[in-house]
This record gives C-alpha cells, structure tokens and sequence, in this order.
C-alpha cells in the first residue's frame, strides 16, 4: 500500500511540475515511464480524474485566485492557464466557475476551488493540497499536543536563560566535534534559538499556503517576540490537522525545485525530531557558559513539573 501511495505521488509530482509548462500528454507518461494509455488509466483510477482533466481543473483554480487577488490583465492569466487565446481561457472559465473572469473578479468571497473527485486542488501561494490517497485515516496522536507544548516551552525557558548571556557567549562558535550534522547544527547558540523559532515560522507559513516568512531580527527580545508570534499559531495549525485526522493528507510544494510532497504526519515529525535535536546542542552550550539549571530537556521533567502546578 505504502509503495503505490509513493508511486502515485509521483505521477501528481509530475502534472504539478507541468502547471507552468506547455507539455503533451505523452510526454507526461513518458516521464513516468509508462505508455499514454496506462498513466491515463493509473491516474483516473487512483482520483477519478484523467491528468488532462486534472491538470486543466488545477490551471482553472489557480487562474480564478490569481483573477481575485491581483490586477493582471485576462489575457495574462489566460497563458499563464495554458490557453492559446482569451476566447477560449473565457469560454472555459465561464464553463467551470459560471460566470466570465471579468464578472468573477469582482465578486467577493467566491471559491477558486472547484468540485472535484478527490480532495486535490490548488493551494496558494503556489502549492497543490492533496487528500490521503484512499481517504486512510490515522487515529488522533494525543502525543502530538504534548510533544509542542513542550518544544515551545523549553525553547522560551532557553530564551530566559539566553538573557543572562553577553553577546560574546551567544555568538561564540561551538565545538561541536563528532555531534556536527553540517545540515543541522548551527555555529552558535544565538544561531541555534534562531532556527528554533524559524522553524516553526516557515513550516506554519508553507502549511497554510503563504510566502515563508524572513524576519531577520535575532536578538533575544526579538526572537521572544517572534516566539510570542508564532507560538499560537503553530499550536493551531497541529491541532486543526489533529481534529480533521489529517494525518495522511499532504502537500505539493511547487516552489520546491523539483516540487516535493510533504504529508502533515512527516512535516510534524521532522519538526519535532530536528527541533530535539537542536534543543540539545543549544542545552550543552548553555552548560559550557555556566547555565546549569536547564536539565536536559526531558519532557518527562516537564510534565511531571507542569502537572504539579510548578511553572
């Protein structure tokens, strides 16, 4: 099951990657490595749609939110849609959305989404939201509200302890000898609070569809602010994913270069597991200045102090 869900992300990596190409059908399966008629039939299986559809629903929706948010002409947004004239993009659009460009732009609140078979559909800024292949839902993780709760509450507690600290400790390289991961570990304890923030701040912006942030204020009060900002929004983001078992859903990110999938159960993970890591580093710098009263960032302690009402 595992390997045809991967497979089958694959095939919709490709159509996305095409939004912003002129390509043939056939092209489109030889990149998949298979003949026009077995990629049409994989894909109309596996969403209900044929990828010319597919394809042709996702250009429409991402035309009628570009038509609502910005001043374009029609003519622009019709090639960027992939149609050769304005006649034909408006006869298509009136067809799908039941009104010409001209009148939908001036409409407010109206969908760009329109119906589909499947929970496939374009997500702004200019990502494709897809549903878990199958509709396969896992059970509510009540693991995951502790596991934030406690991430954002040790990284405020090492903001505390950071302002305690000069300059010269918080900029001061780390030795980090055989503990180094050069795509990870960051070169100062100032770096590291960072990321910790920055984190959060990225992935919430990528999850709701919005240009990634670049708030370059490092500073302790700055990065407390910025932590203050982001907290409750990431809390919110997990926990509306949690409510709606939308584990297994997940997205494509087209301003990845190639495009890549991210399901919100491995965006999580990754947020989660990348953030222990560079909460120990920060934890054993902090050590190294003389900050000995942080433990070791075991949740466990957390817990245990918060269920007891310590704060």
């Amino acid at each position: 099951m595992r390997r045809e869900t991967d497979t089958l992300r694959r095939y919709l990596d490709l159509l996305v990657d095409s939004l912003d190409h002129e390509v043939r059908g056939d092209d489109l399966a030889r990149r998949a490595y298979l003949s026009r008629f077995h990629f049409d039939r994989v894909i109309r299986a596996a969403v209900g749609e044929t990828p010319a559809t597919l394809r042709r629903r996702l250009l429409l929706e991402r035309a009628a939110y570009g038509l609502a948010r910005s001043e374009a002409p029609a003519t622009e947004v019709a090639l960027e849609a992939g149609y050769d004239s304005l006649g034909a993009f408006t006869r298509a659009f009136g067809r799908a959305f039941g009104a010409p460009p001209s009148a939908y732009r001036t409409r407010r609140g109206t969908t760009f989404r329109l119906p589909a078979p499947n929970g496939i559909h374009f997500h702004p800024p200019a990502a494709v939201l897809v549903a878990a292949a199958q509709k396969i839902r896992s059970e509510t993780m009540d693991l995951t509200e502790m596991l934030i709760e406690h991430d954002l509450a040790l990284i405020g507690t090492m903001l505390d302890k950071a302002e305690t600290l000069g300059d010269d400790a918080l900029d001061r390289p780390l030795m980090l000898g055989d503990a180094d991961v050069p795509e990870i570990s960051e070169r100062t304890v100032r770096e590291l609070l960072h990321r910790l923030v920055s984190q959060k701040e990225n992935w919430a912006a990528s999850i709701k569809g919005r240009p990634e942030p670049n708030d370059p204020d490092r500073s302790v009060a700055g990065l407390r602010r910025r932590l203050a900002k982001i907290a409750p929004e990431w809390r919110a983001v997990v926990r509306e994913i949690r409510e709606r078992g939308a584990w297994d859903d997940a997205f494509i990110d087209t301003l990845c270069d190639p495009p890549e999938t991210f399901s919100f159960r491995g965006a999580l993970a990754h947020v989660v597991t990348i953030s222990a890591y560079r909460r120990s580093l920060a934890i054993g710098a902090f050590r190294a200045a003389g900050v000995e009263d942080l433990g070791y960032g075991d949740p466990i302690s957390w817990e245990r102090a918060r269920t007891s009402g310590a704060s």
